[in-house]
């Protein structure tokens, strides 16, 4: 705890239901906030708010507290709150909030600052907050006035769930949480715990146009991202794909933004569509596509394969709630609004044109989906169906797919984690149930975001998948997981390398730095420390029956599966490259 708190304690009698901590803890619960992702700082924050009926997830790092609100969020479709001390807990938000920043994730922060009294003395851990955050958070202010919390904290709503979703900072000096309002409060009800608190849908007259292109295209084509989740848009995507019979493809954060099942879904699309690939048969269905809709699509990197899979001459239509997203990288018709609301306007505007060229098409375009994707099936049942020893990630994704229901929330770590179940795993309904840090792909980051959409669904199985490296990172998480009774599975590949880094040096430089190999760690053995179970995985055949024990358990479960370090994933760039036939 803060060593100035002593210097700033109250008299008792004014720890009352009027202190500042209680004003915010009303606060948050008009705004429907049910958990708050904390430590112990602010105390008087987290001794007020049980009065409110709030729980506390008790993280025990503030990285891994700020990805466990992101997963909470993209999961509930709730402005998740995190908190975080000043100086160096402060510091350890940026990371998380970075990730939401980039994918587009309201997050409100609430970080303690130095008490008014000491400010810019040098205080223990003063640090100038506002300049932190200024990269990660489109929203940072900081409130001084104990009579003003509700009105900030409103802003910092606001400010997360409106437009383009993010994090907003707001920044509470410590003294405030127990000092008392000395005037009484405006009658607020405004709850805006839920986003998109606001839709906006795109001007219709070019709604029309993007129709009618839609409607002449030989070869139309949707690839949606994951703005479709963050406009909680799934359900009317899929209605527009049966509609209108215009296949769509998905970015990796887009991944469920419709039924991979369906015969006009392609699956997803970008820089892993190389040998052993699901996807790799439909990359024409992209490169020759002539009218391309994409929905809440950044066109960044790894979803074009570094801007050479979308074809240059095709009609772009671009919808977005950012409207500096709109044709940043591909010239094209301007939708700006929300996706859902576009959707529905573009469906409509459909309907009303004649689709007879979309639906004559269709049984073709169909079959030609599902050849594509059985023969991308066949060409890697080499591995998927594999029982060599170290295992191969492919078997375990077999595995893992065939005990998959709808309902299962599946998520993974950055690097080849979000590859493997991205590719090889199959979203079996429209919604949000994947969840790969896509927006900056840090480390560390698949076991937090197992334990935020656990908070956010506790009924709901979850599993994580996770390299070793990023594992490493959070290992201490498992005790949160065990004390918050949040049981997660876990399944490690655990390979003894920085799988995703020495093979792109050995392809690039021809060598590997020495950082990229690691000794032998027993993560089964790390994780039965923590008062979890842990089972080490050597042979293919002991995965499955390991994995449906771990999911039937209502235990925190890591599953240590020692993993063939020459496995890669299908990126474009490694395909078939002699420099990983080592």
């Amino acid at each position: 705890m803060n060593d100035t708190t002593t210097a700033v304690k109250p008299d008792t009698a004014k720890r009352s239901n009027a202190t500042g901590a209680h004003v915010f803890a009303a606060a948050l619960k008009r705004h429907g906030v049910e958990v708050i992702f904390g430590q112990a700082i602010p105390a008087a924050l987290f001794l007020a708010t049980p009065h409110y009926g709030i729980r506390q997830i008790g993280y025990r790092t503030e990285n891994a507290g700020a990805v466990m609100a992101d997963a909470y969020a993209r999961m509930s479709h709730k402005v998740p709150v995190v908190t975080a001390q000043n100086g160096p807990a402060a510091t350890l938000l940026v990371p998380g909030l970075a990730e939401a920043m980039k994918a587009s994730v309201p997050v409100v922060a609430i970080v303690q600052d130095v008490a008014r009294p000491f400010a810019d003395k040098n205080a223990f851990q003063e640090l100038d907050h506002l300049d932190l955050f200024k990269g990660v958070a489109k929203w940072i202010k900081r409130v001084a006035d104990v009579n003003r919390i509700d009105e900030y904290v409103d802003m910092a709503f606001t400010a997360a769930a409106s437009g383009r979703p993010g994090p907003a900072v707001l920044i509470a000096p410590i003294d405030m949480f127990v000092d008392t309002p000395t005037q009484e409060a405006m009658p607020r009800n405004a709850s805006l715990g839920r986003f998109p608190v606001d839709r906006c849908g795109p001007d219709p007259k070019r709604v029309a146009e993007a129709a009618a292109l839609l409607a002449k295209a030989e070869r139309p084509l949707i690839i949606a991202g994951g703005g479709i989740h963050i406009s909680d848009a799934a359900a009317e995507l899929a209605a527009l794909q049966d509609a209108a019979s215009i296949p769509v493809a998905t970015t990796v954060m887009g991944k469920g933004a419709v039924d991979e099942t369906h015969p006009l879904s392609a699956g997803v699309v970008g820089y892993f569509m190389a040998d052993r690939s699901r996807s790799k048969h439909l990359r024409s269905l992209v490169t020759e596509a002539d009218v391309i809709l994409l929905i809440g699509n950044r066109t960044n990197q790894n979803g074009t394969d570094s801007w050479q899979l979308y074809p240059k001459n095709a009609t772009y239509i671009h919808l977005d709630i950012d409207s500096s997203e709109v044709g940043r990288n591909y010239e094209a018709l301007r939708l700006v609004g929300d996706a859902r609301l576009g959707i529905v306007a573009l469906k409509e505007a459909l309907e009303k044109l004649d689709l007879s060229r979309r639906h004559g098409a269709r049984a073709a375009l169909e079959q030609t989906i599902a050849t594509a994707l059985e023969r991308g099936r066949k060409d890697g049942e080499a591995v998927s169906r594999s029982d060599q020893s170290p295992l191969r990630p492919e078997r375990l994704m077999s595995d893992l797919d065939s005990l998959l229901t709808p309902d299962t929330i599946v998520v993974s770590d950055a690097s080849y984690s979000s590859i493997w179940v991205a590719n090889f795993l199959t979203a079996r309904k429209p919604g949000q149930r994947f969840i790969t840090p896509r927006g900056l792909a840090g480390l560390g980051w698949g076991l937090p975001f197992a334990i935020g959409a656990k908070a956010a669904n506790p009924e709901a199985p979850v599993f994580a998948l996770v390299g070793d490296g990023g594992f490493a990172h959070v290992w201490s998480e498992l005790e949160t997981a065990r004390r918050m009774k949040l049981p997660v599975v876990v399944a490690v590949l655990n390979n003894s390398i920085l799988g995703y880094e020495k093979h792109a040096e050995k392809v690039i430089f021809g060598e590997y730095s020495d950082a990229c190999d690691f000794t032998p760690v027993d993560h089964a053995a790390i994780a039965r420390a923590a008062g979890c179970d842990g089972i080490r995985i050597e042979k293919a055949e002991d995965f499955l029956p390991a994995l449906k024990a771990a999911l039937a358990s209502d235990r925190t479960t890591v599953l240590d599966v020692v993993t063939d370090e020459l496995a890669y994933p299908p990126i474009t760039m490694f395909n078939d490259n002699p420099a990983l036939s080592y």
